[in-house]
């Protein structure tokens, strides 16, 4: 069989063949191995952090990534962004029926190089099959657990007024080439996304902090771009935020892009991206760490916090005009992740 049948869903032989071909091999470990439909496995001390998310995209594959990568960055930054260390992953598969099973192998393979890479084991999942025209090739869905290390407490709701704003690179790449691919659009430049795991990142300044009580929060700003993150902490917080334009790292492809198709960078999705909030004494140093990491090459400190205007984040324009930046109303670029 060299597509996707009902009958790869439905318990029996050929469910089992796809299982024991495909996806055991290439996410090899013991305990998937065991075949039960759960994992035990052992932890570390500390708190547990658990997180999931479920990945449609449109293409299936796009310059810089696809569906399987992507679904591992997605879950591995969510538990990150709590400044756990990701462990474990589960993984289920909507598969359409009609879907070629060799195009299945390609993207199951590149979920697997991104767990090895980003150090995490992908150890029990699900397959369902539905009608042909009722899905849209493969929908992955991934659970991820993570332990968290003796005082860390890093929340969206702990920023306070003082307090440096950061990112730890180039926005709008991923949500751009996606657009890109899905549409054909031949903009210029080498429009790739961003797509990474940010658990060796956070490692890294975590490390780089005399106090990880510094660091309060951490947000991987992909759906709605840094616009929706930025706006989410400062609700949380009940504080303000203020940034500038002109210190927001933004390739010169990307930026004339958005400025092609009518889009605001600020609010196009990241998907190897955090913004980062910590004590204003603690920045410099934060910003040094991140830098010194290969996914923090381009950091920069782009704004702070302030108590006046909560719940809201003011843009300093490259033309020193300020208005407020706001979220994204409705959503521009469907499928993005």
């Amino acid at each position: 069989m060299s597509r996707v049948e009902a009958a790869h869903g439905a318990g029996g032989r050929a469910m089992g063949r796809l299982i024991d071909e495909l996806f055991r091999q290439a996410f090899d470990n013991p305990l998937l191995n065991a075949g039960d439909d759960f994992a035990a496995f052992e932890v570390p001390a500390g708190r547990m952090v658990m997180s999931t998310d479920a990945h449609v995209i449109t293409p299936l594959t796009f310059p810089g990534g696809d569906i399987g990568a992507l679904s591992v960055h997605g879950t591995v930054n969510d538990v990150a962004m709590s400044g756990a260390r990701p462990l474990y992953l589960s993984a289920a598969f909507i598969l359409e029926e009609g879907f070629s099973l060799e195009a299945l192998r390609v993207i199951v393979e590149s979920m697997a190089r991104a767990a090895r890479e980003a150090g995490v084991s992908i150890v029990t999942g699900d397959t369902k099959v539905v009608p042909r025209g009722k899905g849209d090739g493969v929908y992955i869905t991934t659970t991820g657990v993570g332990v968290l290390g003796e005082g860390i407490n890093i929340s969206g709701s702990r920023a306070r007024a003082g307090d440096r704003i950061l990112i730890s690179g180039p926005i709008a790449e991923h949500g751009v080439a996606v657009l890109a691919a899905r549409e054909g659009l031949a903009l210029g430049g080498e429009l790739r996304s961003d797509s990474a795991a940010l658990n060796g990142l956070v490692e890294v300044m975590l490390a780089g902090l005399d106090n990880p009580d510094r660091l309060h929060c951490l947000r991987d700003p992909t759906r709605g771009g840094v616009a929706a993150a930025l706006n989410e902490m400062a609700a949380q917080s009940g504080v303000g935020m203020r940034i500038d334009e002109a210190l927001v790292p933004l390739r010169t492809e990307v930026a004339a892009a958005c400025e092609l198709l009518g889009l605001e960078p600020l609010q196009v999705a990241n998907e190897g991206r955090l913004i980062a909030i910590c004590e204003p004494e603690s920045a410099d140093g934060l910003l040094a760490a991140m830098r010194a990491h290969p996914l923090g090459e381009q950091a920069a400190i782009i704004g702070e916090v302030v108590g006046d205007d909560p719940g809201r984040v003011a843009l300093r324009t490259r033309l020193g005009a300020e208005r407020w930046l706001e979220p994204p109303h409705g959503e521009p670029l469907p499928r993005i992740c």
